[in-house]
């Protein structure tokens, strides 16, 4: 099973088939963190905003008890190490955003609802980010990254040691510390940073003697990390789509999974190390073998920048469709929370690049039974904009729609509105669209037999 946090919602899907099999609810505000309990793994922790932390089995998909902490908890750590007590990052009460990593002491007592109150603060000044703290081996110790500072806390001795990089960004990069984590056997610290950057701090017991060496392969930020479970691979990934594993925390050897579609937020291993799963910035999880070859993929709503195309309902599925990625239609079923399929309107390559004009997808109409589509893309350009309109017919062999016809600058300026005569004939022989466009005119569009070998085109 996959468990993940969504909203107020703990999610679990079926690895093998994909499909939500429960929708855990029950939290008053935004899941911050969900972690498997270390004594009992048919029961999950999670922690919330509205400041309490659930103890679930997942399984039956009920809650077994809740506890009250009250401030709002934004990451949530279980140890094996800690019988009776987990790690909770929390503002620190009275000052702004100032966060603390304090160890939470969950009661024994009977009864369903409990106060956890009994609080004690592990380390001050860390970041809220779930991905800025993490346990060393058997818990002995605790690192946390804020900006260019690295600190850890060995519990046993009590001792916190301080390490900082150069905090002036210059050519060769920008140190600012973005993710972190810990090798599961041996004492090895991995730390990302904003400019692609992945250090591996040794001997940091000593303030003085502590080493690093340097992993560079990202061009931008180092997103997040994650170590196998034996610790011989470390996973990185960020803005390029690309997963990468680092072999015996060599720059030499090194393998990738690209082509993942959009950038990669979050890695996760599994207790067996046989999978692992990323979640990216397109609402999506993808589920990889160890061995890095891609398995299968969880699509949410796809949260589009700018939807310009409104939300339109396809008479055929009932799917709620609207702008997905840059240039694709999303075909998003409310019922599943999944998205059906996406279908690639403009057909060129997004270059993600800030101020560049490329055509976009702006408006969508669907016939009454769903067996056309018609979309209009374009580019805006300041004195002449550039317009297509296709039509696509859905193909029941494929699936799919097809491109039937391709209209270029249907209209002289933009287009406002589009729909297709509402009718319960058959479609093919009455299908009729009107367009209306920003240079006052609405122009009626019906399809013709064309002795042309490609088949119909749209005329007007």
């Amino acid at each position: 099973y996959l468990l993940c946090a969504s909203g107020d919602f703990v999610k679990m899907y079926s690895v093998a088939t994909e499909e939500t099999l429960r929708v855990m609810g029950g939290h008053a505000d935004v899941v911050t963190g969900i972690q498997l309990n270390p004594h009992n793994h048919m029961q999950l922790y999670s922690s919330s905003l509205d400041g309490s932390i659930k103890l679930w089995d997942f399984m039956d998909g009920i809650p077994i008890k809740t506890f009250t902490v009250g401030p709002k908890i934004l990451a949530l750590y279980a140890l094996a190490s800690s019988e009776d007590s987990v790690f909770v990052v929390i503002p620190k009460s009275g000052e702004r955003d100032t966060f603390q990593l304090v160890s939470v002491k969950l009661t024994k007592a009977a009864g369903q609802d409990l106060e956890a109150k009994e609080l004690s603060v592990v380390l001050d000044g860390v970041d809220a980010s779930p991905k800025h703290t993490a346990f060393g081996r058997e818990g002995e110790y605790v690192a946390s990254v804020k900006e260019v500072y690295l600190q850890v806390y060995f519990f046993k001795r009590k001792q916190l040691n301080r390490f900082s990089v150069s905090a002036v960004k210059t050519k060769s990069g920008n140190n600012r510390f973005t993710c972190i984590a810990c090798h599961p056997t041996e004492d090895c610290i991995a730390t990302g940073h904003a400019d692609g950057k992945i250090r591996l701090w040794r001997n940091f017991y000593h303030k003085k003697e502590y080493t690093f060496s340097t992993l560079h392969w990202h061009h931008d930020t180092v997103m997040d990390l994650a170590f196998s479970v034996e610790g011989t691979s470390l996973l990185s990934g960020g803005v390029e789509s690309v997963l990468v594993l680092w072999h015996n925390e060599s720059d030499c050897q090194k393998d990738f999974l690209p082509r993942l579609g959009a950038a990669i937020e979050y890695i996760s291993m599994s207790s067996d190390g046989a999978l692992c799963c990323t979640l990216h910035t397109d609402n999506r999880i993808t589920i990889i073998n160890s061995n890095l070859r891609f398995s299968k993929s969880i699509q949410g709503l796809v949260k589009s920048t700018d939807v310009k195309t409104g939300l339109v309902v396809d008479p055929r599925t009932k799917a709620l469709v609207l702008n997905g990625e840059p240039g694709h239609l999303q075909f998003y079923c409310l019922q599943s929370d999944q998205q059906l399929f996406s279908l690639d309107i403009v057909q060129r390559q997004y270059i993600h690049q800030a101020g560049l004009n490329q055509a976009d997808l702006v408006k969508v109409a669907f016939s009454a039974q769903g067996k056309w589509l018609a979309t209009v893309e374009e580019r805006e350009e300041v004195t002449d904009p550039e317009l297509q309109l296709k039509l696509w017919f859905y193909d029941e062999e494929t699936q799919s729609f097809k491109l039937n016809t391709r209209i270029n600058m249907p209209h002289e300026d933009h287009i406002t509105d589009m729909c297709f005569r509402d009718t319960d004939e058959l479609e093919d022989g009455s299908l009729i669209l009107v367009t209306a466009g920003r240079d006052c005119v609405f122009k009626v569009w019906v399809m013709v037999e064309d002795t042309d070998p490609e088949g119909k085109y749209g005329q007007s």
